[in-house]
């Protein structure tokens, strides 16, 4: 029974993934955890065990992540500024996140760099696409912060076009529900679950997965996006590993 129990165990660790590279879009949401604001400590480091054990399967892992947990640049309530300034404060705020990430990271034995679009080399590289490819050929884990350095461009767009340029297999798109609805299932809880749909249904429904540019781009470059629950611990392991999780949206 003990020796049924130890296989088990080694079969699970040894599941094939179903990408070799991916690109995890995490929002600023995703790190303030129960206390709707900021860096969260626990959950940061729950992010971090989850990315290890993807990391252990093999899997060359780039993040870019958002900064809505500090500042949500032209979104920002109660705070009238310019559209192109609030931006370029969001983007440093995701800056603050990723090093947030790698340290939770390296803590947990993962080599890890973080690039920014935005130059600032005491705290990170500068994005160059042929490095961030060799970090993640060298087995680190790359977060891209500073979305793409322009205003006017969301992480989203940031998040699909990182992913076309590190050739990644696959977006995963970590949210606060189980994957794409017809409407916001917290909102109306017997909105309509899609298990896969199309770019152009995407769009057409305006259905809020990404931001009508970054849909576009992989549309326009046969990029997958599965769109899962990042609030149920194992679930980026188990999309990785081919699982049936979340809604995967990809060309008709």
């Amino acid at each position: 029974m003990a020796a049924a129990k130890k296989a088990g165990k080694k079969s699970v660790r040894k599941g094939k993934p179903a990408y070799k590279r991916i690109l995890l879009k995490l929002s600023g949401e995703s790190f303030q955890g129960p206390q709707g604001f900021g860096i969260h400590g626990e959950t940061i480091q729950g992010i971090a065990r989850e990315l290890k054990d993807v990391h252990a399967l093999g899997v060359q892992t780039a993040i870019m992540v958002g900064g809505g947990n500090i500042f949500r640049g032209a979104r920002q309530k109660g705070f009238e500024i310019d559209r192109a300034t609030g931006d370029y404060m969001g983007m440093l705020a995701t800056v603050i996140n990723a090093l947030a990430l790698q340290d939770a990271l390296e803590k947990e034995g993962v080599f890890t760099r973080v690039l920014s679009a935005i130059e600032m080399k005491e705290v990170s590289e500068p994005f160059i696409r042929r490095r961030a490819m060799r970090h993640l050929e060298k087995d680190r884990v790359v977060i891209f912060a500073a979305g793409t350095g322009n205003p006017y461009f969301s992480t989203d767009t940031a998040a699909a076009l990182r992913a076309m340029e590190i050739k990644a297999d696959v977006i995963l798109k970590a949210t606060r529900v189980d994957g794409v609805y017809d409407a916001d299932p917290e909102q109306i809880p017997d909105a309509k679950f899609f298990a896969a749909i199309s770019y152009r249904e995407v769009l057409s429904q305006n259905l809020k997965v990404m931001d009508s540019t970054a849909i576009s781009l992989c549309m326009d470059n046969g990029m997958p996006i599965v769109v899962f629950n990042m609030n149920r611990t194992g679930n980026i392991k188990r999309v990785v590993l081919g699982e049936r999780v979340g809604s995967k949206v990809t060309p008709a």
